[in-house]
């Protein structure tokens, strides 16, 4: 009886061996060479191939490589056997380490991207296929990243000397481990780079590409259909229609509905196409705020256009197979947010009302932004999570009172209303009661949410500090 199909792990990160059952008779051999479901169980994930390619060689001691290319590949062999080679090529602390093995029919090798990828013909007639996960284009072939095959370094030890095998003039002329650029991480690019959450990702993406309004315009779908995602792994739209009352205007209507719902569709296709990940910025008012605290499989109720618009760009982002939707409440940042109105408030004396019957938690920007990168970073679970501070849920009167304590003022001074008498007379769009958002999901991938309550203490001290100086 052929043996189960398994897997094992080896020296190089990602880099996963397999055993596959072959089935022979008289008539020759049948093995499954790829069989997605079966094979995510045993660590491949959402491989998604989309070329397979083939190399047929004649003669023993045909010898091919040390390719690093942009995408992940599943190699195995159709007839003959090899010896095959692969040193990791990719930045960080793996970077010139080695493995090696001897594969007939019976194996096959997932090589992540940026591993290089080298073998050496053993038998007579051999063909060597594997599955890539992106298309191979001349300007793909400019990221690839290579290495000598005779390099002193890694020392591999070839069955076949290399002086007498088949080599390509191409290959022999690789450069040397020392000579050698690692191949960098997959970039990310950042939609919203003006806004709150857009600033706060600049600390913890660096070397991502951050694009505003004057580069994209996300009321075209074909301006979002033409961004270069060449060499991309990841999107994150931090980019949004945010004006809740404005929203309930004709023109509001539209705007909310173009940027919040629409272009999430474009993006999610995107990113479907290109096998990137998405990562969309989400809200507390997807929900109607009937509970005190919201899950993130509770169904989405939202009560204004602002809310709807979003809860559509919740839906359309999970239609990307690799997507994180993350819903925040209450955001403050670097840039116009309750906080700082009322830190300006209790600076110039003003007694101000604020609604006291609506609950929730704070959400600090530079949280939001160190939350997505654990997610990209960890490749937690596609999904939905919550993600607000920690600590007791409070009105918006609470917090605007411990703000001007904090201040320095008289907490006194904020008089607690209704949203009824705060919004009597005016045109707004209905709020949820309770915006609380429940974390625990977020937290089972290793993210501690900070703390409220200390986290707007250190915010309104820089606030302070800053128009003092």
């Amino acid at each position: 009886m052929a043996p189960g199909l398994r897997s094992s792990t080896t020296a190089i990160d990602g880099l996963i061996l397999l055993e596959l059952p072959v089935h022979a008779d008289a008539r020759g051999w049948f093995k499954e060479n790829w069989q997605r479901e079966k094979m995510a169980e045993l660590g491949l994930g959402d491989f998604a191939p989309v070329q397979n390619n083939v190399s047929f060689n004649t003669r023993p001691g045909t010898t091919r490589g040390i390719h690093a290319e942009p995408w992940d590949k599943f190699v195995s062999v159709a007839s003959g056997r090899i010896f095959g080679a692969w040193v990791d090529l990719r930045e960080g602390p793996g970077f010139g380490r080695v493995v090696t093995a001897e594969i007939g029919p019976g194996f096959a090798v997932f090589v992540p991207r940026g591993v290089g990828n080298a073998f050496q013909t053993l038998a007579p007639d051999t063909a060597y296929t594997y599955l890539v996960n992106d298309h191979w284009s001349a300007a793909a072939q400019t990221r690839y990243t290579y290495l000598n095959l005779a390099d002193e370094t890694v020392g591999i030890p070839w069955p076949i000397d290399l002086a007498e095998a088949e080599v390509s003039a191409a290959d022999r002329a690789h450069p040397r481990l020392a000579d050698v650029t690692p191949m960098a991480g997959r970039d990310t690019i950042v939609l919203g780079a003006g806004g709150q959450v857009g600033r706060a990702l600049r600390a913890v993406l660096p070397a991502a590409r951050f694009l505003g309004r004057a580069d994209v315009d996300l009321s075209d779908p074909a301006a979002i259909e033409a961004i270069d995602v060449d060499g991309v792994g990841a999107i994150v739209n931090a980019a949004a229609y945010t004006a809740v009352d404005a929203a309930e205007t004709e023109e509001g209507r539209q705007a909310a509905w173009t940027v919040n719902a629409t272009a999430v569709a474009a993006l999610a296709r995107l990113a479907a196409r290109h096998q990137l990940t998405l990562v969309q910025i989400s809200t507390d008012y997807v929900f109607d705020g009937a509970v005190p605290e919201h899950e993130e499989d509770e169904p989405l109720s939202p009560l204004g256009v602002y809310g709807q618009s979003k809860a559509a760009g919740d839906l359309a982002a999970t239609t990307a197979p690799r997507h994180y939707v993350v819903r925040t409440s209450w955001v403050v940042g670097d840039g116009p947010n309750f906080v700082r109105t009322m830190v300006g408030l209790a600076r110039r004396g003003v007694r101000p009302e604020v609604v006291d019957d609506q609950i929730g938690r704070l959400t600090f920007a530079d949280d939001v932004a160190a939350g997505i990168a654990h997610l990209l970073a960890t490749g937690a679970p596609y999904g939905t999570y919550h993600l607000t501070g920690s600590g007791p849920a409070r009105s918006w009167a609470q917090i605007a009172a411990e703000v001007f304590r904090l201040c320095g003022a008289d907490a006194d001074a904020v008089t607690p209303v209704s949203t009824a008498q705060y919004l009597a007379g005016r045109p707004a769009a209905p709020r949820p009661v309770h915006s609380t958002l429940s974390t625990a999901r977020l937290r089972a991938t290793g993210f501690e949410p900070r703390p409220m309550d200390p986290a707007l203490a250190a915010y309104v001290a820089t606030l302070v500090d800053r128009a003092g100086s």
